[in-house]
């Protein structure tokens, strides 16, 4: 990706029309017309060997008579033109391009990337609307309307969408600071536009259509990033097999499961909508109006008892809570609603409630601690006209400074006696809607959006289970079974690999023959589980291929043969390698759950929770995506109960959450140590007394093969081949590795060890101590983008933060900046060397050309170390700061 040749291609000072027309139903015709009423400073060429002129504007014959080269080409020919003007434009010295052009097969798209990249071309497209920028007057589209200038960025794949929201932006008078028809993405794609985007000053929230995702990790990373800055909204289509066909069809790139695009935008800290109805309403609550949420309890003041009620259903039917109001608010309230001495949320004030009334309600709620969120519900009244009601909030809102005041929103129902209200409170920035499940809904948008936040800055807890795990003797037993050609791993051979990451399995006897298994259960003890062995079937309990609790050895002996002549006579070729023996395990009192493991498209590998039993699917289960911690595992497990796939049983003992969260994380780490893993299923665990069993458990290898342009996972996980021993000056041992997130306390502590002028050369001025989202934001870094090296000790049981080097890469991973600190009384030991040489070596590996930092001329020590290392120095006498550069290339 480069942030660069979309900074270019977002500041075009000249275009050309490739094809333009003066024929009404053409491409070239449209763009033209939207160009030349945009109010466009900049030259504006028309290219067509038909015209003279185009809309007035004198057109050229071709490409290469064209005045001056074009900063944006806007191409409208049919698609078997498109090589030919893309070499053109290149030899030109066009950088940047729109293609309208759709319906381009396979082949052709191929080679338009092929040559578009030979001449240096960016491309938006093909397939799409075009690109709109409002405040530099650009449409370059075939828009059937204009966008005003606004600060709400929007991208879609979808032509069709383009052209309803851009109506229904109009309509609510709702501007955007970038409109982007980004087509088939065939060059520039969603992460780029993401980078752009989420540092734009402009742009304070980004909206999403999206068909597919080819590049997840590069998508995830973005995303992430901008979702730390402001909000980021999504629209994911094919949520049904057929939905993701037809966008297959439509945009191209192979579709991932529904539930997967879900634990992406969640991890990502996005907020995901079903359809245009939503993405509307979350776009007033939470593009426009982007406060976030301290509470989630909302609470509920209506002049009608019916419609408080449709907004209650609603709130709890999508995991909302109301707010418990104090016995001060409600004697209060109590004085001002005549008909009541029992008030409660939602607060109904009854139908012939006067605007003064109403007011004096309001100003109770206004005032209680425990209202932090407060919908407004007004159905039409004979008392007044709605408007006044509208008014009578806006004052009483007015008076009351924003930070103390709740969030607000209101619901004017009603069409004709309500409009005027719903308009008055646009006009004053205060969310307004139609109805009360859309109100509620909206405020269920912002509840999503704080849980998603939460997840990007949440502290793990720490998990001491690394004892527990034995990569290098699992990928040994791996490398065994692929040599000697076994790819499907039944419970005896899967517990082998699951048992050097702390997974215990129950005993299992391998029998090959129904006479075999009557001696193996003899040996076991009764009674005994009986399991068919096959690669060919997937759910054997579906076909007999599982009997439980046999009690003798004869029993188990008739029931082998009954069990292989069924199966030979329902799945004649199936393959059958024997038989699986266990003794039946005490499951009275305890869960049972199911844990697995499938590679997706475009994803790699995910996680999937729920409870045990046949063919789980995505809809039967909970997902998550490698790698997780103790947080994310527990966010896994909450989504699991959430989701009805994960029950709360009448039993005499809970799940153990915690070791259940431990558990999910050794399977996390095998699913990133272990990439020859496939695919896994346990199922059923018993959880009993903390303790987790497998009773089967199945292995799928297959030996992976790394691609030059697709990372296994979607998500880099922690670099621990970057962790090493290092020796400090006073002869103490000392880690050097990568930051994690489970480092914030150390950290936070280690910035308190700071004195006061080591924190002013290091942050330039007096700053005053980190808060948890500043320190959140150093410790759970995205590795691909940035990199903090910390040496650490142990001291008094716990890890120690001596000191830290920070790299962070611009999106084109070209360039990196650098900063180093070390801990105040640990200073003179070596630390910033081996600190700054790690940073270095990091930025080599990762192709970085340039590394970049500042510091002042009083920090001598940080110059004299930067010189040593190779970096040049240079003054800024305008900022009064030393400049230091190092060239890696």
């Amino acid at each position: 990706m480069s942030l660069k040749r979309i900074s270019q291609f977002f500041k075009p000072t000249s275009v050309a029309v490739i094809g333009a027309s003066n024929v009404s139903t053409r491409a070239g015709f449209v763009v033209m017309r939207n160009l030349l009423r945009g109010g466009f400073n900049g030259p504006i060429m028309p290219v067509t060997p038909s015209h003279t002129a185009v809309h007035g504007v004198l057109a050229y014959p071709s490409i290469a008579e064209l005045p001056k080269v074009p900063d944006l080409a806007v191409i409208c020919t049919n698609k078997n033109t498109l090589l030919s003007i893309i070499e053109q434009l290149g030899k030109l010295g066009c950088k940047s391009a729109i293609v309208i052009a759709d319906g381009l097969s396979n082949e052709l798209k191929a080679a338009l990337k092929e040559s578009a990249q030979a001449h240096n071309v960016t491309l938006l497209g093909p397939n799409c609307l075009g690109l709109l920028i409002p405040h530099i007057g650009l449409n370059a589209s075939f828009s059937h309307t204009v966008a005003a200038p606004g600060k709400l960025a929007f991208i879609s794949q979808s032509a069709a969408v383009c052209s309803t929201i851009l109506d229904w932006a109009k309509n609510k008078e709702i501007g955007f600071s970038y409109f982007v028809s980004v087509g088939d993405c065939l060059d520039i794609d969603f992460d780029e536009l993401l980078d752009f985007l989420g540092r734009d000053a402009k742009t304070k929230a980004i909206l999403l259509y999206i068909d597919n995702i080819e590049d997840i990790r590069g998508f995830i990373s973005a995303a992430r990033a901008a979702a730390f800055s402001k909000p980021v909204i999504a629209i994911k289509t094919g949520k049904t097999g057929a939905g993701a066909l037809a966008a297959e069809v439509h945009s191209g790139g192979k579709q991932s499961s529904d539930a997967v695009y879900d634990a992406l935008f969640q991890r990502a800290g996005m907020l995901r909508v079903s359809d245009l109805r939503e993405l509307f309403a979350a776009t007033q609550t939470l593009a426009i109006h982007p406060k976030l949420l301290k509470v989630e309890q909302l609470t509920i003041l209506t002049n009608g008892g019916g419609p408080g009620v449709m907004a209650v259903d609603e709130l709890i039917l999508n995991s909302g809570k109301l707010a418990e109001l104090s016995e001060e608010t409600r004697s209060a309230l109590n004085e001002v609603i005549p008909q009541s001495d029992t008030t409660s949320n939602p607060v109904d004030i009854f139908g012939d409630s006067a605007p003064a009334r109403y007011k004096q309600a309001l100003e109770i709620l206004l005032r209680a601690k425990e209202v932090k969120n407060l919908l407004i519900i007004h159905t039409p009244s004979a008392l007044a006209p709605s408007e006044d009601y509208a008014d009578m909030i806006v004052q009483t809102l007015q008076k009351i400074p924003n930070m103390a005041r709740p969030y607000v929103m209101t619901n004017f129902m009603g069409e004709d006696a309500a409009y005027a209200a719903r308009r008055v409170c646009s006009n004053h920035n205060i969310p307004t809607y139609r109805t009360p499940e859309g109100a509620v809904g909206a405020f269920m948008h912002l509840v999503s959006y704080r849980r998603n936040q939460k997840h990007l800055t949440q502290t793990p807890e720490s998990n001491t289970d690394d004892a527990k795990i034995n990569k290098h003797a699992a990928k040994t037993l791996i490398n065994e079974f692929l040599n000697d050609e076994q790819s499907y791993l039944p419970t005896h051979q899967a517990s082998q690999i699951l048992s050097h990451y702390g997974v215990e399995c129950i005993k299992t006897e391998v029998a090959y023959t129904p006479t075999e298994a009557k001696e193996q259960a003899i040996e076991l003890g009764f009674p005994v589980a009986l399991k068919l062995i096959s690669p060919s079937i997937a759910s054997k309990s579906e076909v007999g291929g599982v009997v439980l609790n046999l009690n003798d050895a004869n029993e188990v002996e008739q029931t082998a043969f009954a069990m292989l002549i069924r199966i030979k006579n329902t799945y004649p070729d199936a393959v059958i390698e024997g038989f699986s023996l266990q003794k039946m395990a005490p499951r009275a009192g305890a869960n049972e759950l199911r844990i697995a493991i499938k590679t997706e498209p475009n994803f790699g590998p995910v996680i999937l929770l729920g409870e045990a039993g046949n063919g789980l699917e995505y809809a039967q289960a909970a997902v998550a995506l490698p790698p997780l911690n103790m947080n994310l595992a527990k966010y896994l497990i909450a989504a699991a109960h959430d989701k009805g796939v994960l029950k709360e049983r009448v039993l005499p003992e809970k799940v153990d959450k915690y070791r259940l969260c431990a558990l999910l994380t050794r399977i996390s780490q095998l699913v990133v140590d272990q990439p020859d893993i496939s695919s896994m299923e346990l199922n059923p665990i018993l959880a009993s007394n903390g303790q987790f069993l497998v009773l089967d458990a199945t292995v799928t290898l297959n030996r992976y093969q790394a691609q030059s342009d697709r990372k296994r996972l979607c998500i880099r996980p922690y670099p621990i081949d970057l962790v090493e021993q290092v020796t400090l000056k006073n002869n103490t041992q000392a880690t050097l590795r990568p930051i994690r997130p489970e480092d914030e306390q150390a950290h936070q502590e280690f910035d308190q060890s700071l004195n006061k002028e080591d924190r002013y050369k290091r942050f330039f001025g007096e700053l005053p101590q980190f808060n948890h989202d500043q320190l959140a934001k150093m410790t759970q870094i995205d590795y691909d983008r940035e990199m903090a090296f910390i040496v650490c000790q142990r001291f008094e049981g716990k890890s120690r933060t001596l000191g830290v080097a920070r790299v962070i890469m611009d999106p084109d991973n070209l360039h990196a900046e650098f900063a180093t600190v070390v801990r105040s009384d640990y200073q003179g030991l070596g630390l910033g060397t081996i600190l700054m040489s790690a940073a270095i070596n990091h930025c080599k590996r990762q192709g970085v050309e340039v590394v970049e930092g500042i510091t002042l001329p009083e920090n001598t020590g940080m110059i004299e170390l930067a010189r040593k290392l190779g970096f040049t120095i240079s003054r800024d006498f305008e900022e009064g700061s030393i400049n230091m550069v190092l060239n890696l290339k």
